[in-house]
């Protein structure tokens, strides 16, 4: 099969690579027909490097059809149309029971310390093969996949894979309420998402980023945008009767810009050896902290500070005493994507499609322009928001 394949910084590449097989007795073989690219997929791109592996298959956002099964599957057949969570949870463990399945014991990493496998997402996440590809064996098949219907396009379920509910979880852990402000930073897919999530459910949203056309993207929506650069501090301040945002949501994570001594850590780690990098970014690293760093200024004193964006750094320098001193509260967390099913699953099947998720997507791109697209989105050209891949 044809999969998208990591070969080095900034190096993806689309090659022929053995069919997955089934392994275990719950396991399927999905044919993918839709995958996302993921900001997240960038850290591998960019900064992650010492955990993958020339050949590594990526991608971690995946639906498609069943093409076969494992001998202890009995709630999917072949041909049945399923979305597939980015993480791999087995839903009877101590910790799916308690609707934290990026936590689950059965899948935990735990030589790396690290929670649940993921798909796609290098060895501290298990190492496990990824979805832009054109088959994908998915683990735990007897409650990972969201079975859905036939008739509406990829779009309206795909982005029960990861976007939605990473944008529904950082929505929810913001604790807002209808008439609240909620600072989203960062515009790109989790962002607008959130965006879209919060103006549904009545919240005000004030939307930062840096690039012109997420901005008037998040515009037309109705949210109220401010561009990076101008005096973020005071601009929220004047719009929220001078105590800050009820709660600010960090769509941005590790690689925030304005961090210039923690990016240039980043790109140094990312240039040594793996033998050297690794133990340095499991023990040492530091993430660039701007986005962070913002929103524990713009949130008002008691608000809530929700982070949807990607952090991995072992030695993040926080401004605990501001923290303390305004008493927030800061959650986190790779979503719980059965979590929050059935709150999002009446959205998603209403037919007028509330949260505009047909049209979310601004690219479709055969797998193979797969390495165009990453550079393209790495680089914010062409307008590109989200791109979704048609293996």
């Amino acid at each position: 099969m044809r999969a998208v394949t990591w070969q080095g910084k900034r190096d993806v590449r689309v090659e022929e690579v053995p069919d997955p097989t089934i392994q275990e007795p719950t396991d399927v073989i999905i044919e993918v027909t839709s995958s996302g690219l993921c900001g997240s997929d960038l850290h591998l791109y960019e900064t992650l490097g010492a955990f993958l592996h020339p050949g590594d298959v990526l991608g971690h956002e995946p639906m498609g059809r069943v093409v076969a099964t494992g001998s202890a599957i009995t709630d999917l057949r072949v041909g049945d149309r399923v979305v597939v969570p980015f993480q791999i949870a087995c839903g009877r463990c101590w910790m799916c029971q308690h609707d934290l399945q990026t936590q689950c014991e059965t899948t935990q990493v735990r030589e790396h310390g690290m929670g649940a496998a993921l798909f796609g997402y290098t060895d501290l996440y298990g190492s496990v093969p990824g979805g832009q590809a054109e088959l994908l064996r998915v683990p735990h098949a007897d409650y990972g996949p969201i079975k859905v219907e036939d008739g509406p396009d990829d779009d309206r379920f795909l982005f029960l894979s990861d976007v939605l509910p990473t944008a529904w979880q950082g929505v929810r852990y913001a604790g807002v309420v209808p008439g609240d402000v909620l600072v989203v930073l960062g515009l790109g897919p989790i962002g607008e998402m959130a965006a879209r999530v919060a103006l549904q459910q009545g919240i005000r949203v004030i939307g930062v980023d840096r690039v012109p056309a997420r901005l008037e993207r998040s515009r037309t929506l109705g949210v109220d945008v401010l561009e990076l650069g101008s005096d973020l501090v005071e601009e929220v301040l004047s719009r929220t009767d001078g105590r800050g945002a009820d709660a600010v949501l960090d769509a941005v994570g590790m690689e925030a810009h304005g961090s210039p001594v923690a990016e240039l850590a980043q790109k140094v780690a990312s240039r040594l050896p793996d033998a050297l990098a690794r133990p340095l970014m499991t023990n040492a690293s530091t993430d660039r902290l701007e986005a962070l760093k913002t929103a524990v200024a713009l949130v008002r004193r008691g608000g809530t500070v929700s982070l949807s964006g990607v952090y991995a750094g072992a030695a993040d320098p926080l401004p605990m005493q501001t923290i303390f001193d305004k008493q927030l509260t800061l959650k986190m967390g790779q979503a719980n994507v059965r979590r929050w099913l059935e709150e999002m699953l009446p959205l998603v099947h209403d037919p007028s499609d509330p949260l505009g998720l047909e049209t979310f997507a601004t690219h479709h791109r055969p797998l193979d322009e797969a390495p165009a697209a990453y550079a393209a989105f790495q680089a914010k050209d062409d307008d590109m928001i989200k791109t979704v891949f048609r293996p």
